[in-house]
């Protein structure tokens, strides 16, 4: 079989019929070359949301498993749409759903993870000389339930499929041409970059570039090349990839590679804990039965053997959090549990910050030259995230940005 291209298309590239075809005039062409393609579609535009919306129209509370049916009903229509554009075009093509595709995931509905892939049916479709388009974000429970794996899972789908088919390349096709040094919607002056390593990209990713984390990670696993790049075409785009990556000028280069930065941050503090052992599994462990990711978390001791326990989550998740969160308060003896929805956070991003000294000192410098005040701070070998007010996030993002000379190439 001829080596095998992935194709991931965005909400936004197949966002109506005129974009669909633009999309699949692109399939084509990589087709007609010689490989073998698959391609994953998000649901067009905003879809998922309208979704969302009529499901809450219904229910305030929708049953996550509903939910799951309805939300991929999104990604189905693009699928259809994408076989019949290039069917119309001339070319051989048939779409897929999640399960049909053999992929399997956990029970976990509205954040499922992938489990298992079985690549036969795909396989079967690309030798009989098909173009082969598969609905992204949803798979199939080994009870046949259908789940989706949470915002922006289609890029989850796209590597998976990629690392099950041992595909030459993932092109990841969206409304930027690459992966910039900030968002080049509050940074005009954004560079972009021609490459970055799988590390430096999942600590973006995590905190709010661009791309799934978790197709990151599995893209660093099964070592599978990600391009990103446009869906207008004619742009270059960035290569994900940790294989010859720019380690010689790291020596020389600027050690921060990236600012990001993510809204809809929400605090959630547990006063006056007994500062004994125990505490924070109680309260950690309810949560994650509850399906609530926690990201910062900040606990502070005092002489009287009392802590503040202080954590994050995405202001989404503020609800269901909060239920668990006084619910085992009394039980751990805190006096008060408070919350705070008005928050959003900023990183520094670089591999070269790891043996670097002053880093973290210019950037709380940056910050207070520019008025942010910071209210948690988080670090990670290669990454330094400071949560702050939500309406001054853009300002942390651009005194960052222009503190580090980012936009010098």
């Amino acid at each position: 079989m001829a080596a095998v291209v992935v194709q991931k298309y965005g909400g936004t590239s197949v966002g109506d019929a005129e974009k669909i075809r633009r999309a699949a005039e692109r399939v084509a062409t990589t087709r007609r070359g010689g490989a073998a393609v698959v391609v994953v579609v998000s649901a067009m535009g905003d879809a998922t949301d309208r979704l969302i919306e009529l499901a809450e129209s219904v229910t305030a509370a929708p049953d996550p498993r509903e939910l799951d049916m309805l939300l991929s009903t999104g990604e189905l229509v693009s699928c259809a749409l994408m076989a019949m554009a290039l069917r119309d075009i001339g070319e051989e093509a048939v779409s897929m759903s999640g399960a049909q595709a053999g992929i399997r995931t956990d029970a976990a509905h509205g954040r499922a993870s992938i489990i298992g892939f079985d690549p036969a049916p795909v396989r079967r479709a690309l030798d009989a000389g098909r173009i082969v388009i598969v609905a992204g974000f949803q798979g199939v429970t080994e009870d046949s339930d259908v789940t989706t794996l949470g915002r922006g899972g289609s890029d989850t789908t796209a590597v998976a499929l990629a690392a099950a088919l041992e595909a030459e390349r993932c092109e990841v096709y969206t409304d930027v041409d690459g992966i910039y040094t900030a968002d080049p919607r509050v940074v005009p002056d954004a560079r972009k970059l021609a490459r970055i390593g799988c590390e430096e990209m999942l600590e973006l990713a995590s905190y709010g570039a661009k791309m799934h984390p978790r197709s990151i990670e599995l893209a660093a696993w099964r070592n599978v090349p990600i391009l990103v790049a446009s869906s207008a075409g004619g742009v270059p785009g960035t290569l994900i990839h940790d294989a010859e990556t720019e380690a010689e000028s790291m020596e020389v280069a600027n050690k921060v590679r990236g600012v990001t930065y993510e809204r809809g941050v929400a605090r959630i503090t547990l006063r006056a804990v007994p500062d004994r052992p125990g505490v924070a599994a109680a309260v950690f462990q309810p949560l994650a039965e509850a399906n609530v990711s926690v990201d910062t978390i900040v606990q502070n001791a005092s002489g009287e053997r009392l802590t503040d326990l202080s954590f994050t989550v995405a202001r989404a998740d503020l609800r269901a959090a909060l239920e668990v969160t006084r619910r085992v308060s009394e039980s751990v003896g805190a006096q008060q549990c408070v919350s705070n929805d008005g928050l959003g956070q900023v990183s520094i991003v670089g591999a070269g910050m790891q043996n670097a000294p002053g880093v973290a000192a210019l950037m709380f410098s940056a910050l207070a030259d520019a008025g942010v005040n910071i209210e948690m701070i988080t670090t990670s070998q290669i990454r330094i995230t400071c949560i702050v007010d939500e309406p001054k996030v853009d300002a942390a993002v651009r005194a960052l940005h222009a503190a580090f000379e980012l936009a010098d190439d």
